[in-house]
């Protein structure tokens, strides 16, 4: 094996193993009736409508039961540390 077709080798090897480890985790948006995983860092949750007073935040991990919504914000029950329904901004769950 030549220098050559040995560093091709191992460049390969190394996009191969940066493919698997840096891929960014897929969001999603929340379905009513589920009990969705926060896949964001944070996820603020709001009292009273979208864009409203700031409740609390979720964290990557914890979770959110989406009772309605579905556009860009979905209102529901926010466990973990809040334990409080409020809303969410939508398209941060795993």
């Amino acid at each position: 094996m030549t220098r050559t077709s040995r560093l091709a080798a191992v460049a390969l090897a190394l996009a191969a193993i940066t493919a698997m480890t840096v891929s960014p985790a897929s969001s999603a948006n929340g379905t009513v009736g589920e009990r969705e995983t926060v896949c964001a860092q944070d996820l603020f949750v709001r009292v009273t409508a979208p864009h409203g007073a700031w409740m609390g935040t979720l964290y990557r991990g914890q979770t959110f039961l989406v009772e309605q919504g579905g556009g860009d914000w979905v209102y529901g029950f926010a466990y973990g540390n809040i334990n409080r329904r409020g809303w969410v901004q939508n398209g941060w769950f795993c």
